[in-house]
């Protein structure tokens, strides 16, 4: 059992001092991605008309679970000075 939990820790500690940066980096571009998608698609809910309304109304069953995140994200957009990445954290 003691053997088991050390080897899940390692496993742990390996993949927070490797990949736990890039899974973090990947989800950002993914939101960030799938933000500009619904706006270039879906703008007119915001009053961006971007494509005609025939190709939103094929890709709104798709699209409908995202769209109160989406709007969400929308309210609280912040510049490109204000991610985290550039924040100053523990000073």
């Amino acid at each position: 059992m003691a053997l088991a939990e050390l080897w899940r820790l390692a496993k742990q500690f390996t993949y927070g001092m490797t990949g736990y940066q890039f899974v973090r980096h990947a989800l950002a571009t993914r939101k960030d991605l799938e933000s500009i998608f619904i706006v270039l698609t879906l703008g007119d809910l915001i009053g961006v008309p971007v494509l005609p309304p025939s190709y939103s109304l094929r890709l709104l069953p798709y699209l409908v679970p995202e769209l109160a995140g989406w709007k969400r994200r929308m309210a609280v957009r912040k510049e490109f000075w204000e991610k985290e990445e550039y924040d100053l954290h523990g000073i």
